[in-house]
């Protein structure tokens, strides 16, 4: 049997969910919490295998509820039942911990099979959500570590690659020595290079300098 934990703070979606999930041969509701403080109590005292988590409630939402179920080493899955689709709810959802994402427009069998397929450990993605995850995938792998530079790193980034010391850079922009192998530093660590001129060749590389 899976062990299923309902938490939403709308009464009757939890009834609507658990009353079909009960007429599941292979299910067992073994408890309801109507917000993340109860959800978070009653997942270590009940300990079901699988969690549907509404995300915007009372006292505690679901993404934090989520965060505190998935510290457990003996966490269940959590999927994420909820009506919001937006940038603010599904990646704080996904990196608490949250397995599979659904919305509450989902068909009830639908549901169940998010269930089951979590137990096999294959998580279930709303269509858009998983548009979502890929886009942001795509725009990690494309950007360069240059754009991680703060203005003023890329400013002393510039000056590095005209063959600056340390010095003139400091002259240059009225700061202290210090205050520049400090920003130097953080150039090297962003661009994952060695030295200074190695940074000085990406620079001119990424045509970053005139």
């Amino acid at each position: 049997m899976i062990r299923v934990m309902i938490v939403d703070d709308h009464e009757m979606v939890r009834i609507g969910l658990a009353t079909y999930l009960k007429t599941q041969p292979d299910f067992e509701v073994v408890a309801e919490a109507a917000n993340g403080k109860e959800a978070v109590r009653l997942s270590r005292e009940t300990k079901p295998d699988v969690v549907l988590m509404d995300l915007v409630m009372n006292e505690m939402d679901g993404i934090e509820a989520t965060r505190e179920i998935c510290r457990r080493p003996d966490a269940p899955k959590v999927i994420v039942l909820t009506s919001f689709i937006d940038d603010e709810k599904v990646y704080p959802a996904l990196e608490a911990g949250a397995f599979s994402y659904l919305l509450k427009t989902s068909k009830a069998q639908e549901i169940a099979d998010a269930i089951r397929q979590a137990m096999k450990g294959q998580p279930v993605l709303e269509a858009e959500v998983t548009g979502k995850v890929l886009s942001r995938m795509r725009r990690t792998d494309e950007a360069k570590p240059h754009e991680a530079l703060t203005a003023r790193e890329m400013q002393i980034l510039k000056l590095v690659a005209e063959g600056k010391t340390n010095q003139e850079i400091a002259d240059a922009l009225f700061i202290s020595i210090r205050t520049v192998k400090t920003h130097i530093t953080h150039i090297l660590d962003k661009l994952q290079v060695d030295d200074r001129t190695q940074a000085a060749v990406y620079a001119h590389r990424n045509k970053l300098v005139d």
